[in-house]
C-alpha cells in the first residue's frame, strides 16, 4: 500500500494539496521568519502555494501575520517574494 502524503491547506486559496506541493513559511523559536524548503525547521509553520498570486493574497489579508502570531516587516515579504520566484 503506498504511503499517504500528508495534506496541508494553502492559507491564501484554501486548497488542500500534498505537503510537498506547498511552500512552508516558518517562524523560528527566535522569531526569525524564513521559507522552509525542507519542511523540517523547528517553529510555527504556515503553508502557501508556490506562486506570487497566493503570497500577495496572504500579504494583503495579513493572514500570514495572524497564522505565525507575529508582525511581519515589508523586508521579510520582499525576501519571501524573491525566494518564491
Amino acid at each position: 500500500m503506498p504511503k499517504r502524503m500528508p495534506q496541508r491547506t494553502c492559507m491564501a486559496c484554501q486548497e488542500k494539496k500534498d505537503k510537498r506541493d506547498l511552500v512552508r513559511i516558518v517562524r523560528s523559536p527566535e522569531g526569525e521568519i524564513s521559507v522552509d524548503l525542507t519542511g523540517k525547521k523547528p517553529g510555527r509553520g504556515a503553508y502557501i502555494c508556490p506562486n506570487l498570486e497566493c503570497l500577495n493574497k496572504v500579504i494583503k489579508s495579513k493572514r500570514l501575520e495572524r497564522s505565525l502570531e507575529t508582525a511581519i516587516s515589508q523586508e521579510i515579504y520582499e525576501s519571501l517574494k524573491e525566494q518564491l520566484t
